[in-house]
């Protein structure tokens, strides 16, 4: 400031000391406002993230498989999807896509044990058929497998599943 009036100053002055002005007003409240900022967060519970946990489970003899059996995170358990392999003899459950949905779910509710879970904590679940010819077949196993109400469902038809398998279900569940 030059101890002229400010109608005497230019215009782009005249700004210039507008600007410094709001600018100081800016922090002063700035300055205000994080004292009370600061003592709000302090109330503030901070959460973590959910725990994580793997199942790597039991694989075809001989398989080693590059992903999980099964994840929890949180309450959420994300199984991978299950082919009808028989864990005695390492094979697929003969007789096609109605035995091969039994076997699934047995191998499903031995997954979701070691996470203290059974198949009423299912909410949903992805079928994958090799051929839709053989949605009867499924669809009558997989009602016998699964308590009421069911899960959520969606049915796809594949162009061929790993080891020839005739069906593959994945599942979602909420752990106890």
């Amino acid at each position: 400031w030059d101890g002229r009036r400010q109608s005497e100053m230019d215009p782009l002055r005249q700004g210039k000391i507008m600007i410094r002005t709001y600018a100081v007003a800016a922090g002063a409240v700035a300055m205000c406002l994080s004292g009370c900022i600061a003592m709000d967060v302090q109330d503030v519970q901070m959460t973590t993230s959910p725990e994580i946990t793997h199942y790597a489970g039991v694989t075809k003899a001989g398989t080693d498989l590059p992903f999980s059996k099964a994840v929890r995170v949180g309450d959420m358990i994300y199984l991978s999807g299950e082919l009808g392999i028989d864990p005695e003899t390492n094979e697929l459950a003969p007789g096609g896509a109605g035995p091969e949905t039994s076997m699934i779910f047995r191998n499903i509710t031995r997954t979701l044990a070691e996470f203290d879970a059974d198949l009423s904590d299912v909410v949903k679940c992805s079928v994958f058929l090799g051929d839709m010819a053989s949605y009867g077949e499924m669809n009558a196993a997989y009602d016998a497998a699964l308590p009421d109400p069911k899960p959520a469902r969606s049915t796809l038809g594949a162009n061929g599943l790993a080891l020839g398998a005739a069906v593959e279900v994945e599942c979602f569940a909420v752990a106890p």
